[in-house]
């Protein structure tokens, strides 16, 4: 029973009627979003290479188009020409007509779905192509599923880093000045793991180190970006919309475009899936198609390390304020 003079801080019906809706709606969306993908797994627009003498490659041309939307098709004089493609990421793979019959090229370190699921598409036409796996994925990690499973950690890592910064008070350069440092680390230690240790990133250290610290920054100042403009609740905002969004959608485990749409556009245009995309492209593939999703990287660390100061500069303007209009008060008489 509360006294005169007080307000009950008792929680009302309302109380429980939010925590009776809410949940159930975000247990809802995310369901949607982690399974919605999974269940709708299939190509859309698959960059795909067809290569050898124009009158040869008609008939495959045509077996490809039955699969409407499934594939985008890319035309090459011959053999070097596609290897080269799927080497520079252009396509996922190519079909080659020679001499002594097709030939599927592939290159299961950028997908070991995708590669799988063109063998399976050639065998379903009825044709035997030899398989030459142009770039394949490392021996430790042949299906891609240690890749696929940092992309997780990486997103909490970075939530943590931007969460903490901004519950311990910290502003302006000091707030960048840990974000930064706490990002690089964990850059530094994700490749300890995963290419010293575990040998599942192939390519060279430091750049590996480079682009796991950026996809953390990325993260962290997202978080403590949105915490400084809007306060504790731009924690929860950030945090949500990249788990809910960013891991489900980043195409980690299969492709992009193995997503239904748009949820393979929306992933690249977020940490986690730029981050993967870019790591596979440094690791497997000597940095190439590379600038894209470091581009997006940049930018998501910009912006948040951007919002980090303009929060402490306005924090400060709002303080500087108040206290001038404290001192122009008169005294109170005596």
């Amino acid at each position: 029973m509360s006294t005169p003079g007080t307000h009950s801080t008792r929680p009302g019906p309302r109380h429980v009627v939010a925590v009776v809706v809410l949940v159930p709606l975000v247990a809802a969306l995310a369901l949607w979003a982690f399974a919605w993908p999974a269940a709708r797994t299939a190509p859309h627009d698959l960059p795909l290479g067809v290569a050898g003498p124009a009158t040869a490659t008609v008939q495959i041309q045509q077996q490809l188009a039955r699969h409407q939307g499934a594939f985008e098709i890319h035309r090459y004089a011959d053999e070097t020409a596609a290897r080269e493609a799927v080497e520079d990421r252009t396509v996922y793979g190519a079909i080659v007509v020679t001499a002594q019959g097709p030939e599927l090229l592939t290159a299961s370190a950028a997908s070991p779905v995708v590669a799988q699921l063109l063998q399976q598409a050639m065998s379903a036409e009825g044709a035997r192509p030899r398989t030459v796996d142009v770039v394949a994925a490392p021996e430790s990690d042949p299906r891609g599923a240690a890749l696929a499973a940092s992309v997780l950690p990486l997103a909490l890592a970075g939530i943590a880093a931007g969460a903490a910064v901004s519950v311990r008070g910290l502003r302006g350069i000091r707030a960048v000045t840990a974000l930064v440092g706490a990002s690089a680390l964990v850059g530094v230690i994700a490749a300890a793991i995963a290419h010293s240790w575990l040998g599942v990133l192939t390519g060279d250290w430091w750049a590996e180190a480079a682009v796991l610290g950026l996809s953390t920054l990325a993260v962290s100042s997202a978080v403590a970006g949105l915490a400084a403009l809007l306060g504790h609740a731009g924690i929860g905002i950030a945090a949500g919309t990249l788990m809910l969004f960013g891991n489900p959608f980043s195409g980690a485990g299969s492709a992009p475009q193995m997503l239904p749409e748009p949820a393979g556009a929306i992933g690249q245009w977020l940490p986690p899936g730029a981050g993967t995309t870019l790591l596979r492209s440094v690791s497997y593939f000597d940095g190439a198609a590379a600038l894209g999703p470091a581009l997006t990287l940049i930018w998501w660390a910009a912006i948040g390390l951007g919002a980090v100061l303009l929060g402490s500069a306005l924090k400060s303007r709002t303080g500087v304020a108040k206290q001038s209009a404290a001192e122009r008060e008169p005294a109170p008489a005596g």
